[in-house]
């Protein structure tokens, strides 16, 4: 019988989010001080002759904005597609709570950072005045002048199709630990992918992307911690049949 993690592992959890949060927030507050978004941003802008000349670009807006969309989602489709068949067939049973965190973390993520865009106003790099827009810089924790129009840039929304599956990681741990690091590879490397694109097209700073990427980790972290912190590794695979 799978026995559960001990209560000592368990227990950290929270103090070490915490912690990772904390850690985040300062890397943020480096990033504000040392003006690395507009650095980043600026050697980009430069780069494509002080225009966003990439923000229509065939490789940046149609095959990784809009391609790399169409490919999460079918990899969505495809967790939703695994999940319901361990409903039904028995050699994939072992499978079904981990598919279900996998499910959850990935929806999770995606949602929240949706959310979070609609719930909060900040510009695009496109935007601004500084890169031949029409507004002035506004940071994420300044008072926004009354009556000015709100816009949803904040955090990294295409980015989240990519870190989001970050969750993979802790997904392959549990049915195929072999894997695990190929499956971090994957969520991290969609993002990073995602998120350059998104830069080079002048809709994000570097920061929103990092943000996205800390949002879909908690998710995914909080998602395991709830759904299998309580089941060892070594307790699901293809191969066991259920009791």
């Amino acid at each position: 019988m799978p026995t559960s993690l001990p209560p000592s592992r368990l227990s950290v959890f929270w103090p070490r989010l915490l912690l990772a949060w904390a850690g985040f927030a300062a890397l943020m507050l480096a990033f504000a001080r040392l003006g690395l978004d507009f650095r980043l941003a600026d050697f980009f802008y430069r780069l494509e002759g002080g225009e966003w000349s990439l923000r229509h670009g065939a490789l940046t807006e149609a095959l990784l904005h809009e391609g790399g969309r169409d490919l999460s989602q079918a990899m969505g489709g495809a967790v939703i597609l695994a999940l319901a068949l361990s409903h039904g067939l028995a050699p994939l049973r072992p499978w079904r709570r981990p598919l279900w965190f996998l499910f959850l973390a990935v929806a999770g993520s995606t949602l929240a950072v949706s959310t979070l865009k609609q719930l909060v106003s900040m510009e695009c790099p496109w935007d601004l005045t500084r890169y031949g827009g029409w507004a002035p810089f506004i940071g994420l924790f300044e008072a926004r002048p009354a009556g000015f129009p709100d816009t949803a840039c904040f955090p990294a929304g295409h980015a989240s199709a990519g870190y989001a599956w970050v969750a993979l990681f802790p997904f392959l741990t549990a049915v195929q630990p072999r894997w695990r690091w190929w499956g971090l590879a994957v969520g991290l490397g969609l993002g990073l992918v995602f998120g350059v694109a998104q830069q080079l097209r002048g809709a994000h700073f570097l920061s929103h992307d990092l943000w996205t990427l800390m949002l879909c980790t908690t998710i995914s972290a909080v998602a395991a911690h709830w759904l299998l912190s309580g089941r060892p590794v070594t307790s699901l695979t293809l191969a066991e049949t259920p009791a």
